[in-house]
């Protein structure tokens, strides 16, 4: 067996995506199939990587704790099902949504199931406090997809509110798989080490999440598996749109606010959207994103530094996820 310090960040993704393909199966042929071509379309794998990295952080063994990191990606996995039935979304990582190809219904019931499964195991195998930790963070992000909701259209949504619904909808999920790997690593004896990885979870999905919304702007459909500038189609107030308001001219305001009254046709909608895309960046909104993300990146790598006596090569491997947010 490989030794923890010897396992780079590199060889944890190819030890989940082994597990991924080979390890995972449900009771119900049909949510297996539709799981595992959701794994297939692809991935970034970082939760689960988290998860393994944080084990090694505390001494562990990562090849002992594969199970639990696909949980965490599992769950992740049933929240974008779910996102796309809400959404009315098309495409998932280049490939038909979930619902495109099953259907709405079956959608919706897959997640459920993927959600009812995971916990099962969990309850079933791991000790207190990780299924109380894992049924919190679902709680938070149903919480955190509801205040989504309840603030799309709302052009005025303040940063306090934005980073509140991103915390529970997104980073509490990070955290959540930072700290049950540090549990399960042998953190029992080191509350401080929870505590240190957790944080490192939040500050770090805080960021990933200021990220996602900023290349749902700057990238390519090609790169991000569905089409550039969905947030706006969808009406959601994302944080280049806020920082930008922040800064804003009145040419600039009114265009928004024309925008997200407006009842537009796909064409006229396109438009309007490559224009408020391109009004964002004049006025120093994608600027001030990235200093927004480098600064919650920065915590992260901060927080880290409260945990003595871990791997080191673990600490780094972590202190590198977050540098290449920036």
């Amino acid at each position: 067996m490989i030794e923890p310090r010897e396992v780079s960040e590199r060889d944890l993704h190819g030890m989940v995506e082994n597990f991924l393909r080979s390890g995972f199966t449900t009771d119900n042929p049909l949510i297996t199939e539709a799981v595992r071509r959701m794994l297939a379309a692809g991935g970034k794998r970082l939760r689960p990587r988290i998860t393994l990295l944080a084990v090694q952080a505390m001494g562990g063994a990562p090849s002992e704790q594969l199970a639990l990191a696909a949980y965490m990606e599992l769950i992740h996995v049933a929240t974008l099902i779910h996102d796309d039935v809400v959404d009315g979304a098309q495409t998932r990582r280049g490939v038909n949504a979930t619902a495109v190809d099953y259907g709405n219904r079956i959608s919706v019931l897959a997640g459920d199931y993927l959600f009812a499964w995971i916990f099962k195991n969990v309850t079933a195998n791991y000790p207190h406090p990780v299924p109380h930790i894992l049924s919190a963070t679902l709680a938070a992000i149903c919480d955190g997809e509801v205040l989504q909701l309840h603030a799309m259209g709302n052009v005025d949504l303040s940063f306090e509110s934005y980073v509140e619904i991103v915390e529970k909808k997104t980073a509490t999920l990070f955290a959540a798989s930072a700290e049950c790997g540090a549990i399960m690593g042998g953190a029992k004896t080191s509350a401080a080490g929870v505590r240190v990885l957790r944080e490192f979870g939040m500050q770090y999905g805080i960021a990933f999440q200021m990220l996602d919304d900023l290349l749902d702007m700057t990238s390519d459909q090609t790169a991000l598996g569905k089409p550039v500038g969905n947030d706006l189609r969808e009406r959601k107030v994302t944080i280049p749109l806020i920082l930008a308001r922040q800064n804003a001219d009145e040419p600039f305001r009114r265009r928004l606010e024309a925008f997200f009254d407006a009842e537009l046709d796909e064409r006229e909608e396109q438009a309007e959207i490559a224009a408020v895309i391109a009004d964002i960046g004049r006025v120093g909104g994608f600027e001030r994103t990235r200093a927004a993300i480098r600064t919650y990146a920065e915590r992260a790598k901060l927080a880290l530094g409260g945990l003595k006596g871990g791997e080191s090569i673990a600490l780094e491997e972590l202190a590198a996820l977050a540098n290449r947010l920036i």
